[in-house]
């Protein structure tokens, strides 16, 4: 009995539907032509054309061997097209150089403008009003890709993001990117905001070379950027390509999904980039392949080119220098200075030779014709000195016989002092380059003029760094230097001559 009423519903079911059908036929016979063409076309847009749409984003790639600057692969690579975030590697090089030139500090308070406030993701979240040091912001812009944290960096280098745009591009074309023109800071799309891959990878060298020590923030798979802990978007490669230590993505609907990677194997280093990827996966895989290719043509040995550093470009170098013109018409000659009376010098003696110093002093007077005839007679007058005693031992004018010398016993000498000679030093710290090393070797000899006097600065390199020392002191004057050192919070530790 269920069997038969369950087939009586299934049949009632096909029944319904083949009444819908029947319905939505004979609306189609009587649409209009025109509105069914209509129909035709979305269907045609949305099947084919939205997809192509897309992915349109044109493709391009470029791979460079770091160390001397020679092109391996380039495909497209002078086509310009719209970078995305990739904007923001030229944002941190303006803002690391800005920092290398006491234009900022890394503790500058900046507060959030609410333009910046306003960016759209990714972003870090700032509120308008909101103060954070400056070094949140550049680990936000190279770590997160955070475009609030971008703006913020360009408002408070030119107190705008036009005017850090047009410092963005002025800078580029001083590193030869001559394709490339920035129009905010971030990357969002934007007309006339453009670059190449073989600009951007001409601008990750510079990266790499010009400013080592801010480098390590493009390899970070987190940081601390104040407000929070934030990943980086590029954690992807650099967990899972063998010597992958940065450099930034990028990714808007116009641009597609674009790459700046480098990659260090051994005495090898190679950087990729690649604009108008379909997908955070596929582009990864295909700066992958890129990187491989890179290795596999580049020379185990090659001599080492850095690029040249461009000249400083901020607001302290385009200073206007204001030019006084005017003639002087009448230059002050200097007065003379007046004389002091030469003064007679004074004869310390015993009280028989006081009457024979005024005798002297009077005859010269006289000789010069200033003596009054009663100043003479006193002269005249004054009694004589008195008799050498006989008993008086003169000196002889003939030099007498020497005496025979004793040649004097040898002494072995085993130990010699070094405690007051110039035989010691100081250490300030091991660093991981050189120009740091010396760096603050020059700021600690600026600060502490007085206690270094007269030490030599030297840097020695070591397999885990560089030190920085003092050298060419003594013993106290080491002991001094790292006492007032100390004082100062500046780790010291003094080096013996034997050390």
């Amino acid at each position: 009995m269920c069997y038969l009423v369950a087939i009586k519903n299934r049949l009632v079911e096909k029944s319904a539907a083949l009444r819908q059908q029947k319905a939505e036929i004979v609306k189609v016979r009587h649409t209009s032509p025109a509105r069914l063409g209509l129909l035709v076309i979305s269907l045609v847009w949305l099947v084919v054309a939205l997809p192509l749409s897309v992915s349109a984003a044109p493709y391009a790639a470029f791979v460079m061997d770091a160390r001397s600057g020679e092109v391996l692969h380039a495909r497209n690579a002078d086509t310009r097209l719209h970078p995305a975030s990739l904007t923001k590697m030229m944002t941190l090089y303006v803002a690391f150089q800005a920092i290398e030139n006491g234009e900022i500090t890394l503790d500058t308070t900046v507060k959030i403008s609410a333009n910046a406030a306003a960016e759209q993701p990714s972003k870090l979240g700032l509120r308008s009003g909101q103060r954070i040091k400056f070094r949140y912001l550049i680990r936000a812009a190279a770590v997160k890709s955070a475009n609030d944290a971008a703006t913020a960096i360009g408002e408070i280098l030119e107190g705008s993001e036009a005017a850090f745009a047009r410092r963005m591009t002025r800078t580029a074309k001083s590193l030869g990117m001559s394709k490339t023109t920035f129009k905010n800071a971030h990357g969002l799309t934007e007309k006339g905001h453009l670059s190449t891959a073989r600009d951007m990878s001409t601008l990750g060298r510079h990266l790499l070379y010009d400013y080592p020590d801010y480098y390590n923030l493009f390899s970070r798979k987190s940081t601390d950027a104040g407000v929070k802990t934030v990943p980086n978007t590029n954690r992807r490669l650099l967990s899972n390509y063998r010597g992958a230590d940065g450099i930034k993505t990028g990714y808007t609907r116009a641009a597609g999904f674009n790459l700046v990677a480098s990659a260090e194997r051994g005495r090898e280093r190679i950087i990729a980039t690649v604009f108008g990827g379909r997908s955070t996966a596929t582009r990864n895989a295909r700066v992958a392949e890129l990187l491989d290719m890179g290795f596999k043509r580049a020379p185990s040995r090659v001599a080492l080119r850095k690029p040249a550093k461009p000249a400083y470009g901020g607001s302290r170098a385009s200073a206007k220098t204001i030019r006084v013109v005017g003639a002087v018409k009448k230059s002050l000659r200097p007065k003379a200075r007046a004389l002091r009376p030469e003064t007679a010098p004074v004869l310390v003696s015993l009280k028989d030779d006081v009457r024979q110093a005024l005798v002297e002093a009077q005859a010269n007077s006289a000789s010069n014709g200033q003596v009054t005839r009663a100043s003479t007679a006193a002269v005249l007058s004054s009694p004589k000195p008195a008799a050498r005693p006989k008993a008086l031992l003169l000196a002889s004018l003939t030099q007498p016989k020497p005496e025979p010398s004793v040649k004097p016993k040898q002494q072995v000498v085993t130990r010699v002092s070094t405690s007051s000679g110039r035989h010691w030093g100081i250490n300030i710290g091991l660093y991981p380059n050189r120009y740091k090393a010396e760096r603050v070797l020059l700021k600690t000899a600026l600060a502490e003029m007085n206690a270094l006097d007269g030490a030599r600065r030297s840097v020695t390199e070591r397999k885990t760094g560089y030190d920085a020392n003092f050298v060419g002191l003594s013993r106290e004057r080491a002991d001094l230097a790292c006492r007032r050192l100390a004082a100062r919070n500046v780790q010291c530790f003094m080096i013996g001559p034997s050390s």
